[in-house]
């Protein structure tokens, strides 16, 4: 073959290739919820992760025969290692998160015309744990930038019947410790921290769930250390502590031996963990560092793919957050940005992609069943017709409505993926981007 004949033919060659690549490269941008290509088919990690250890436990719990805390040991074992992972000088161990908050504000007297300050964007445990206790929920606005209580707002919301601030670390994430202390503090109110979703979250270099009087873990079956079921109180307080444990034991002191004991307290239940749980417990806390780094490595590598996508915010983090527990990543999307797509259409579309992603909680406040709290029966003879009209003014949250409205949820499975797992997250979302006005046509 001579020379020019070589070029000739290399030329020819050269752009069949690059017309392959461009046709190839124009059905990949083709958005797979309209027929092209899926951007990953393989799942990502499943969740709980467990092994060997989680099975030794559970049979070493099995065949000891000792099922109950009060005649087992892997519930002390466990309280005594999750001590050591917070830095709490007590923890109590419960049976869940939920039962972890009923066993503070159960120790913390809360109970009718007392009034609890929380946000509407949480799971409606924290909401329940108010009104199981016929205290008055009082919803505070959201701040949109963080998904967490807007805590520049709590001081104008506390009245003479606030008993508790009880903040919400969404997602992982840590609210604004500085300003609700100091609200707190100044108005003499208590501060109880719902940490079910922020395991080992820092504020200030010190793991939250140690600034309230006491704040609650949940091991409830999505969170990042989980035993399906599970919760624990945390505290500092030696008197309270004991207030706690006498709460959730149904009036037994810690310190009793056997059944030779006098009840304690003024009201109790069981809310006791089971030995079970609490060596599940003890295999998944081996893993724990593992993931948590994983995690981190790749929510902050995600957070600022995803900060590079117009119509993306992640969510921000407060200046006091030394280290979240990404049990979720969160941002808002912006519609606008997308060709006014709407969001369940988006989610449609990364779901096609192979991209897991929820919209997150609705507002709290606006619930069915939320809302009916104005017409309950023993509302209404507590606290009276005129004072549960005016609750449900009182509840509006502007911002929060805004903020369900836009949300975004990755999960913590998927940030225990790869750092090119991360890259295809943000692909699949460019890839939506850039299709948006078809997908918004089709309908």
């Amino acid at each position: 073959m001579n020379r020019r004949h070589f070029i000739a033919t290399t030329s020819i060659a050269a752009a069949g290739i690059a017309l392959s690549q461009t046709s190839s490269a124009g059905t990949a941008a083709k958005p797979a919820v309209l027929g092209g290509p899926k951007l990953r088919r393989t799942p990502f990690s499943t969740w709980p992760v467990y092994d060997e250890t989680d099975e030794k436990q559970l049979q070493a719990v099995l065949r000891s025969g000792r099922w109950y805390r009060g005649n087992g040991t892997k519930v002390a074992e466990f309280e005594k290692s999750y001590q050591g992972l917070t830095g709490a000088k007590h923890c109590i161990a419960t049976s869940s998160g939920t039962t972890a908050l009923l066993s503070a504000v159960g120790a913390l007297g809360l109970g009718p015309g007392d009034e609890v300050i929380l946000p509407p964007y949480t799971f409606i445990a924290t909401y329940n744990v108010a009104v199981n206790n016929y205290a008055l929920p009082v919803f505070v606005d959201s701040d949109p930038e963080s998904f967490q209580i807007d805590a520049a707002k709590v001081n104008a919301a506390i009245t003479k019947a606030t008993r508790v601030i009880l903040p919400v670390h969404i997602g992982g994430n840590v609210a604004d410790l500085d300003t609700l202390l100091a609200a707190a503090k100044t108005r003499g109110v208590a501060v109880i921290e719902d940490a079910c979703q922020a395991h080992l979250a820092e504020w200030r270099g010190r793991v939250v769930g140690n600034w309230g009087l006491a704040g609650c873990s949940s091991f409830q079956a999505s969170k990042n250390l989980t035993s399906g079921e599970g919760g624990a109180v945390i505290c500092n307080d030696d008197a309270f502590a004991e207030k706690v444990y006498i709460f959730q034991g149904q009036g037994r002191p810690r310190s009793s031996v056997g059944y030779h004991f006098t009840y304690a307290g003024d009201r109790a239940a069981n809310y006791r963990m089971p030995e079970f749980q609490a060596g599940l417990l003890l295999a998944q806390m081996t893993r724990l560092s593992q993931q948590f780094q994983t995690r981190e490595e790749n929510a902050s590598y995600l957070t600022r793919l995803l900060g590079e996508i117009p119509g993306i915010k992640p969510a921000r983090l407060h200046e006091g957050t030394t280290r979240t527990s990404r049990l979720l990543l969160m941002a808002r999307y912006q519609k606008e940005h997308f060709a006014n797509l709407d969001r369940s259409k988006f989610l449609a579309a990364l779901s096609a992609e192979g991209i897991p992603c929820t919209p997150g909680y609705g507002p709290l406040n606006l619930e069915q069943n939320v809302q009916a709290l104005a017409a309950n029966r023993c509302y209404l003879r507590i606290y009276g017709k005129r004072t549960m009209a005016r609750w449900v003014e009182r509840n509006r949250c502007p911002v929060n409505d805004k903020l369900c409205a836009e949300a975004l949820w990755f999960p913590q499975n998927v940030l225990l993926g790869s750092k090119s797992d991360m890259d295809q997250v943000a692909e699949a979302i460019r890839k939506i981007q850039a299709g948006a006005a078809d997908i918004a046509k089709a309908g």
